[in-house]
């Protein structure tokens, strides 16, 4: 072989072994960035099945820090914006001081302990942390070898940064979590050991699956948003509290579904009638979301007043059908209604398609009330038929949705009786009767459910009744004045005598003149006094216009004026008229609103 001399600007001649060296060097270097790439992209692919398996922004969190470690980092810390936890919108503003996060997720390889911030709690990002500077420029932050200073803005604490040495930490990472623009938090990353540093190819890696991540978490907010407005608005729409009911203790639960989807149908409403009774009713709108709570508010608007009226159950719900079939939304919906009258211990009961109540008697025996189903509201099949029901005191009934029984897995007869069951065990009286009876009914609850329970008991101390009937001629009115006097002297309402006498004449002289004759005389000493006359007349009383000329016709006009109410209702035998004045105020008393 001919040797050439070396020349100025002339390459040497190259090795052939050499150059195979390099070469295989080179595909073996390319194909293990082959390989490392295809795995990477795999485990990211892998995210997708791991991360966001539920619309809940705790566990969200928590499956991205677990997902994280080992294959990632050592130990993984998610924090989140304190208004992402609240449903609200996150932070769009860039720069500035950071936002207020809390710690949602930890996780770590065995044995390293780092003393991250508690989950649950507000998390440390000073002006002076690495942490604050990801978030405020919405960059990401490594440090790929970790000096003694930069402990000292890393961790949480001088004891944290101690351990963290200690734990033989030496690379660290955060990237930011955006979704749609919005800053939502914060993972931090770390690596221990010999455990080769943090590089830009991880920087990368983590800042895809950050943002993976941070659109899951997106979606739970928005998950969580949703149902937290539409169970606001369906609470809204229901009664706050109970009014004073006679003999009566009444208890309430609404439980919503998890499922925003699943919300908006259910009511229920307590009406405190004349005379000391009481009208319980529990309702479910065939729909779900907004439009059905939108429906249920207008249903129990219409079902309130008619109530107010005094009205009888099986007519409330004609009326109450009648609105349904006017409504847009062409929705139909199931009702029971109950009224209560602690004189005779009665419940009239009327049921549009709605599951039947449960009397729980003295004796804890437990038993479904057989109430006439009528079709449910909207259908326009009427009219309903009532169910009349004298119960012992100490007496519940319990009157339910169909959320609790409802269930893809079982049939309809057994989840009843597994009611039945759990309302024989008892139920507590403080907001809970959902979720009780739901946990002990079983199956898989995916509806609202309502659970409206009324205890009858004994009138009290404070609460006095007093009937008598009158008879049928000009002596009615004079016998009712006697009786009013005496009764108001008992009780010690010397000051309502006077008042009270000239009220009954009125109503008596009216039933006399308009109803044929009266029937009874009603007295009830509550937190306010009403005087009752019952006939047998159809026509119920109005106030009429009185020229001066006219010698009748301002006997209404004066109950007007006297009394706080008055008003009329009819009854299976005639009708009802009653006048309710407020008590004299005592010393210590306040006055019932």
């Amino acid at each position: 072989m001919r040797e050439r001399p070396w020349l100025g600007g002339l390459r040497r001649p190259s090795n052939p072994l050499v150059s195979g060296h390099r070469a295989a060097r080179g595909a073996l270097r390319s194909m293990t960035e082959a390989l490392g790439a295809r795995r990477r992209l795999a485990w990211l692919n892998a995210a997708d099945l791991s991360i966001g398996t539920t619309l809940d922004v705790r566990r969200t969190a928590e499956e991205l820090a677990d997902f994280t470690v080992p294959e990632l980092a050592d130990g993984t810390a998610v924090d989140l914006l304190d208004s992402v936890l609240r449903f609200q919108e996150g932070d769009r503003v860039t720069g500035g001081d950071a936002p207020r996060l809390r710690a949602m997720a930890v996780s770590e390889v065995e044995g390293l302990n780092l003393a991250p911030d508690p989950v649950g709690e507000l998390s440390v990002h000073t002006a002076d942390r690495l942490g604050q500077r990801c978030l405020t420029t919405r960059r990401p932050v490594l440090v790929t070898r970790m000096t003694r200073a930069d402990f000292a803005v890393i961790a949480p604490s001088r004891e944290s940064s101690d351990i963290m040495r200690r734990a033989g930490v030496h690379s660290y990472l955060a990237v930011q979590l955006i979704a749609r623009g919005v800053l939502l938090g914060l993972a931090d990353f770390v690596r221990a050991g010999h455990r080769a540093p943090f590089s830009r190819t991880d920087v990368a890696l983590a800042m895809e699956l950050a943002s993976k991540a941070a659109v899951c978490i997106d979606n739970a907010r928005l998950y969580g948003r949703e149902r937290e407005h539409v169970v606001t608005l369906q609470r809204a729409l229901l009664p706050r509290s109970s009014p004073s009911t006679p003999g009566l203790d009444v208890s309430s639960c609404y439980d919503p579904a998890a499922d925003p989807a699943a919300v908006g149908g259910d009511w229920f409403d307590v009406v405190a009638l004349p005379s000391g009774r009481t009208a319980l009713m529990v309702g479910d709108v065939m729909g779900r979301g907004l439009a059905a709570a939108a429906t249920m508010g207008r249903l129990r608007t219409v079902a309130r007043t008619l109530m107010a009226l005094d009205i009888a159950p099986e007519r409330l719900l004609a009326r109450l059908d009648l609105a349904a079939r006017d409504l847009e939304e062409d929705q139909a919906a199931t009702c029971l209604c109950a009224v209560y009258d602690p004189c005779g211990g009665t419940f009239r009961i009327a049921s549009a398609g709605h599951p039947p109540p449960l009397l729980t008697g003295p004796d804890g025996a437990v038993s479904f009330v057989e109430v006439p189903v009528g079709a449910p509201l909207g259908a326009g099949v009427i009219p309903y038929d009532p169910v009349e029901l004298v119960v012992a005191e100490r007496s519940r009934l319990t009157l339910y949705t169909d959320g609790l029984v409802r269930s893809r897995t079982s049939d309809l007869g057994t989840q009843l009786e597994r009611l039945r069951e759990a309302v024989g065990d008892g139920l507590p009286d403080d907001g809970t009767e959902c979720r009780a009876l739901a946990g002990r009914v079983g199956g898989d609850r995916s509806d609202d459910a309502i659970v409206l329970a009324a205890f009858a008991r004994p009138l009290g101390p404070q609460c006095d009744v007093y009937v008598r009937a009158l008879p049928p001629d000009g002596k009615a009115a004079g016998q009712a004045r006697t009786a009013v006097r005496e009764q108001l002297v008992r009780w010690g309402l010397q000051e309502l005598v006077d008042t009270t006498e000239l009220v009954v004449s009125e109503l008596v002289g009216n039933a006399l003149r308009y109803g044929n004759a009266p029937g009874e005389l009603r007295l009830l000493r509550h937190e306010r006094l009403s005087v009752e006359v019952s006939d047998s007349g159809p026509d119920l009383p109005q106030i009429q216009h009185a020229d001066v000329s006219d010698e009748s016709g301002r006997g209404l006009q004066l109950i007007n004026i006297m009394c706080r109410r008055w008003g009329s209702c009819r009854t299976p035998g005639g009708k009802v008229v009653w006048a309710e004045q407020d008590l004299p105020v005592r010393a210590g008393v306040p006055r019932p609103q």
